[in-house]
């Protein structure tokens, strides 16, 4: 485990990807040129963020097509195909899952650990995550008629990865689960039958994931789709009181957090958080056009302090800067946003070490 110091500052996972990255991605077939092409794009994503003077740094997920879809990289059982409703590319489950060859995702992993001279991060989907977006109710019933029988099957191949990645020396593994999050809102609480039930399905599954793995730090990420502002889609309310009895059951040592958004700085709930908890606090804002200053960054993390101690906080921003394939972000403000990142995090270390 590479020792970081205090207020490391981070990535939440996703960067936007050049036009050349986009296209090398769609692409039906690589050959090894463009295998070639790839790595050396990777190292560009992972040499800004180091440049910018990050602690944590990942490969901005730019050799996946879809962060949520990278499961059918993993098993055997999904479609892709248009989702009717934006015409945008949708995977989901149309047969019973069996697994392929582990190793896409440890892949990724074995790169950024070669290239990268700071401590590494790997994200993962959440089972449930998985559910929600890649089972439907009419094309998934032949395989599987229930959901819950859906995202249970996903554990294992996202289990199968984690053992590759553990044993490359990534320092930490990040599950992502906005989908536990949006049990915050009134709203989408009032669309569940029984959501503290749904929200603790997520969390057991989570625990399935993670079970038995030592040598390696796992971080959930919450965010109530802080990543919609990239996308100017709603943003959900509420803050973290609802799921803090789910929040304090997952086998986790980190979780990230949104803190940028009205509402999503809720100290109260970070107080009641079990204390062995790290807390990665989103002070950067993904909202195009929005480069917070460094004083406002520092002002935000210090608000916290007066709650949490300093050790049990690190700083990224409120959601991955390239959420969906649509998102259109541009890469130089996304580097301006980090260096103040890493420039707070530097002046609070002076102010409180």
């Amino acid at each position: 485990m590479s020792a970081l110091p205090l207020f490391p500052a981070s990535v939440v996972g996703s960067i936007p990807r050049p036009l050349h990255v986009r296209e090398l991605i769609d692409k039906p077939a690589w050959d090894a040129d463009d295998e070639r092409t790839m790595d050396a794009a990777v190292r560009y994503v992972i040499s800004m963020q180091e440049m910018a003077g990050l602690d944590v740094v990942t490969d901005g997920e730019w050799r996946r097509r879809s962060y949520i879809g990278v499961i059918a990289e993993l098993a055997h059982g999904f479609t892709l195909e248009l989702n009717p409703s934006d015409g945008r590319p949708w995977t989901i489950v149309t047969e019973k899952l069996s697994a392929k060859p582990p190793g896409f995702i440890a892949g990724e992993a074995k790169f950024l650990k070669s290239v990268a001279t700071v401590a590494t991060k790997i994200t993962l989907p959440a089972p449930a995550l998985l559910g929600e977006r890649l089972w439907h109710p009419q094309r998934s019933r032949k395989a599987y008629p229930k959901r819950d029988d859906f995202v249970r099957d996903c554990v294992a191949p996202l289990r199968a990865e984690i053992e590759l990645i553990r044993k490359l020396g990534v320092d930490i593994v990040q599950i992502d689960d906005p989908h536990l999050c949006l049990f915050v809102d009134p709203d989408v609480r009032r669309g569940f039958e029984d959501p503290d039930r749904a929200a603790d399905f997520a969390v057991d599954m989570i625990n399935a994931l993670v079970d038995g793995f030592e040598g390696i730090r796992f971080a959930v990420h919450l965010c109530r789709r802080a990543g919609a502002r990239v996308r100017g889609e709603k943003h959900h309310a509420g803050t973290y009181g609802p799921i803090l009895p789910q929040l304090n059951r997952l086998n986790v040592q980190h979780l990230t957090m949104e803190f940028t958004a009205a509402g999503a700085d809720d100290l109260e709930s970070l107080v009641r958080l079990r204390n062995d908890f790290e807390l990665g606090l989103g002070v950067v804002d993904v909202t195009p056009g929005e480069v917070d200053t460094v004083e406002v960054i520092v002002a935000r993390v210090e608000r916290a302090l007066g709650r949490v101690a300093a050790e049990r906080i690190t700083l990224n921003p409120d959601c991955g800067f390239a959420p969906g394939s649509a998102a259109n972000v541009d890469i130089d403000e996304v580097y301006r946003k980090l260096c103040a990142e890493a420039q707070a995090a530097r002046l609070l270390r002076e102010r409180h070490h």
